[in-house]
C-alpha cells in the first residue's frame, strides 16, 4: 500500500467534498502565518492519537512547504493502514500561488 500524489486543483475538489482530512506538517510559525482552510497542524494532536481518531478509509492529504517532506509522512500513514493517502504536490507554496 502506498500514497498517491495530488495537485492543487485535485486537492480543492477532494476537500470540497468534505470527507478529506488535511494534515499540515510545516512548523507552527509557518502554519500560523497561513494555511489551507480546515488544515490540522500535525503538532496539534499527538501522532498516536491521530492514528486512533482518523478514519483510515477517508482521504488523508499531507501538506508541507514544497511537497517533498510530505511524501515520507504520507508513506508512513499508508504503512499504518490508511488507504487513501495523498501528498500535495508543490505543498503550501503551490496552494498559496494558485
Amino acid at each position: 500500500m502506498s500514497f498517491k500524489h495530488l495537485d492543487v486543483q485535485d486537492c480543492v475538489e477532494l476537500m470540497a467534498g468534505g470527507e478529506a482530512t488535511l494534515l499540515d506538517i510545516r512548523d507552527i510559525v509557518s502554519f500560523n502565518e497561513g494555511c489551507i482552510p480546515s488544515a490540522i497542524h500535525i503538532e496539534a494532536v499527538p501522532l498516536t492519537q491521530l492514528l486512533t481518531v482518523l478514519d483510515r478509509h477517508k482521504p488523508l492529504i499531507i501538506c508541507c512547504y514544497h511537497g517533498h517532506s510530505s511524501q515520507s509522512v504520507a508513506s508512513y500513514f499508508s504503512e499504518q493502514g490508511f488507504v487513501n493517502v495523498y501528498s500535495l504536490d508543490g505543498g503550501y507554496a503551490a496552494w498559496s500561488a494558485s
